[in-house]
């Protein structure tokens, strides 16, 4: 059974770890007072769900690859109650540093800890090495795209990618055409969500331009681990991740010709579902963390930021607001998150915005099934990582085969993200299945199709037992 203590020892608990005591040390008492139980393992013949060894074709490399039995015999060789204490532990951790996310339910916002699972997914370097330099090539490829597009439009000209799906995208911004940001550079940040099939293939399943989040637990994940796991850092080589916010920032500094700018990241609020992230990276490098009514726009089109020292100026934005809402002269009128006359600061080059509006044209769905021409034709290379095979509802040949088979397929709103609106065939009802067929068939340009996949499992703590369970992983660029 999973473990539970009582109110009494949950109090006591959280009181040493809000002292300097280590959350392992915290524990200690407490593990004499826990029911001696067996740890149940699932009897699931681990060795059918070891995707994560392989590299293709079936074979697994064992040299360039820790196998997920390896994971499990970690995990045996510790036992029962010391999972089980380090799990609590890193819950406590979590609950204690108010590490959370926000779920919409029913138009309500439901605020809950991050959920962690202590046993480690393990990437080898060489493996990792070529996911690395198949994503920076995939952003740089996306980057001049977008220049391109609200540029010269080459890309267009040749053929190599239709107009219309391009131009017709619901985030392609028209206001943006013929304004160049600094460094040519639209997307400062992407994060990428990889999978991996049941023959080993990684596949870059989309692409997270506008404002991707998740970063900020991926920092705090690693920092839970250390203090919960340190004995992997002491056996095993693990690269650090701690260094991402002063890269960040070194980023974002880059943007303004300035010696010392002044930096702020523009949060849409307390009730935005990633405002964790955004108090966190605005804590981490240092800066000013603004909603769009703490600013305002003068005379010589400067953004200015409002203090009780009187207003500064703001040389470089990190924003986490969409585009529709940052600007209400430009683009939605009845837009309270951003700050009229922000677009007009931003093309004079009196502030730099990161990521760029208009940059969200590269994530649509539709266009990522250009991905792989794109690095073609800017980078004349060949893609280092796949696509997931797509369907473009908008072709009428694709269009007619996702509706012959939407019982196996994923449908996914080209627009959408965070999962909202996805179908899974397998998993819908008739009716579901219908509805969606009519949504597709009223706005085929909106909707993409794509086979299901078996993706990877890692072993995952659930419950006291070992669990075999589906995982993507989403890198930052």
């Amino acid at each position: 059974p999973p473990l539970h203590a009582d109110d009494a020892i949950r109090d006591c608990l959280r009181g040493l770890v809000g002292s300097e005591m280590c959350i392992r040390d915290s524990l200690l008492e407490y593990a004499d007072l826990r029911a001696n139980r067996d740890f149940y393992w699932s009897q699931t013949d681990v060795e059918t769900y070891i995707a994560e060894a392989f590299h293709g074709a079936g074979d697994v490399n064992k040299d360039s690859v820790i196998d997920i039995r390896d994971v499990t015999a970690i995990a045996r060789a510790l036992g029962t109650d010391e999972l089980l204490l380090r799990q609590e532990a890193a819950r406590i951790g979590i609950e204690a540093s108010g590490v959370s996310f926000t779920v919409y339910s029913e138009g309500s916002g439901i605020d809950r800890p991050w959920p962690f699972d202590i046993v480690p997914r393990v990437l080898d370097r060489a493996e990792w090495d070529r996911m690395e330099a198949g994503l920076l090539q995939r952003l740089k490829a996306l980057n001049a795209f977008i220049a391109d597009v609200y540029g010269e439009r080459e890309i267009l000209e040749a053929g190599v990618v239709p107009a219309d799906p391009i131009l017709g995208s619901l985030s392609f911004r028209e206001e943006c055409v013929g304004i160049r940001p600094s460094h040519d550079v639209w997307a400062h940040i992407c994060g990428s969500d990889l999978v991996r099939n049941s023959d080993g293939t990684v596949y870059v399943l989309e692409d997270n331009l506008r404002t991707p989040s998740g970063v900020s637990y991926v920092l705090e994940n690693r920092l839970i681990t250390k203090q919960v796991f340190g004995e992997l850092f002491d056996q095993h080589s693990i690269r650090p991740v701690d260094a991402y916010p002063d890269r960040l920032h070194r980023i974002l500094a880059s943007l303004s010709p300035l010696e010392n700018p002044v930096v702020a990241v523009l949060t849409p609020g307390i009730y935005n579902s990633a405002y964790f992230e955004h108090s966190f990276l605005a804590r981490a490098m240092g800066v000013p963390l603004v909603e769009g009514r703490d600013m305002f726009v003068d005379d010589d089109d400067q953004l200015m930021l409002r203090t009780v020292e009187g207003p500064i100026r703001v040389d470089v934005l990190y924003r986490r607001v969409d585009d529709l809402f940052l600007d209400p002269e430009v683009f939605r009128a009845d837009s309270e998150l951003g700050t009229p006359g922000m677009m007009r600061a931003w093309a004079a080059g009196n502030v730099a915005l990161a990521s760029a509006p208009g940059a969200g044209v590269a994530d649509d769905k539709v266009v990522y099934t250009f991905v792989p021409d794109m690095i073609r034709f800017y980078l004349d290379e060949d893609p280092i990582l796949p696509n997931v095979p797509t369907y473009r509802c908008d072709n009428e040949t694709d269009r007619d085969h996702v509706l012959a088979n939407l019982e196996q397929l994923v449908v996914k709103p080209a627009n959408e993200s965070g999962g909202y609106g996805i179908v899974v065939g397998t998993a819908a009802t008739g009716d579901e299945l219908h509805e969606c067929a009519e949504r597709i068939r009223a706005q085929p340009r909106n909707w993409v199709a794509q086979p299901v996949l078996s993706l990877s499992t890692v072993p995952t703590l659930c419950d006291g037992v070992l669990e075999p369970r589906h995982v993507d992983l989403r890198p930052f660029t």
